[in-house]
């Protein structure tokens, strides 16, 4: 008799232990949960699409300015054609601080007639504008990162209130009943893991991606840190007089 019962018992519990069917009988809190961090995990994929999209864009429009840059022969060239390069974060770096000059000389001097080079003041203007641009350029970069990382800080603790959940629920199931067998506890003990493994799916691959793209807007930073160096000292060096 006790062997039937035995296994009649493991044969329910095999039935019971089905994730879905876990889910199904989950309390209303531990379902709520569950659903809050499927929402989670799907708002993280999406931004990790997203942002993947944009850094490839970024990457690739900014060798094709910086290419473009370098070979041209002179800066209104390169003013001609900013347009084809809005996408990408050098160039529009480049825009603010050649619109900085022209409102420099408009403002300040006239082209010396033998040089054909506008004696400028304003150097810290420049800079400024340049610095602003950069500023702007890293908030669009960094969009959207803050809510990988809440993602991937949250949604462990958000799978563990789950999890102490079905357990609280276990132990009531055990206190009504008056028995401990696994036919009781079981099911409580399946939802509560569930909550915990759907927490961890969603915050492991948010970690992961925002640890990535952190470092890709590092080098995105260092990038446009580097070329607003060149940018200054090139306009120091050909537009700004001494003094």
């Amino acid at each position: 008799m006790e062997i039937a019962y035995a296994q009649e018992t493991a044969e329910h519990v095999a039935v019971n232990l089905n994730a879905f069917d876990a889910i199904w009988s989950a309390s209303i809190v531990v379902k709520l949960t569950l659903l809050c961090l499927i929402g989670f995990s799907f708002l993280s994929w999406s931004i990790i699409w997203a942002k993947k999209k944009q850094f490839e864009l970024v990457k690739k429009s900014d060798d094709e300015f910086l290419k473009y840059f370098w070979d041209s022969k002179s800066w209104d060239e390169v003013y001609r054609k900013i347009d084809e390069f809005k996408t990408s974060p050098v160039a529009n770096v480049f825009n603010a601080g050649f619109f900085e000059l022209q409102k420099i000389a408009e403002t300040l001097g006239k082209s010396d007639s033998d040089s054909k080079k506008p004696r400028l003041t304003g150097i810290d203007n420049l800079l400024r504008a340049l610095r602003k641009s950069v500023d702007l350029e890293l908030t669009q970069i960094e969009s959207r990162l803050s809510i990988l990382a809440t993602i991937g800080s949250t949604a462990p603790f958000i799978g563990l209130f789950g999890t102490v959940w079905g357990i609280m629920n276990a132990f009531q199931k055990i206190g009504a009943t008056g028995a401990a067998h696994l036919a009781v506890v079981a099911p409580g003990i399946s939802e509560a893991l569930i909550a915990t493994a759907v927490g961890l799916f969603a915050a492991i691959p948010a970690v992961i991606a925002y640890n990535y793209f952190v470092g890709l807007t590092k080098r995105s930073e260092m990038e446009l840190q580097n070329f607003t160096s060149d940018f200054a000292n090139i306009a120091k060096r050909n537009f700004f007089k001494e003094g």
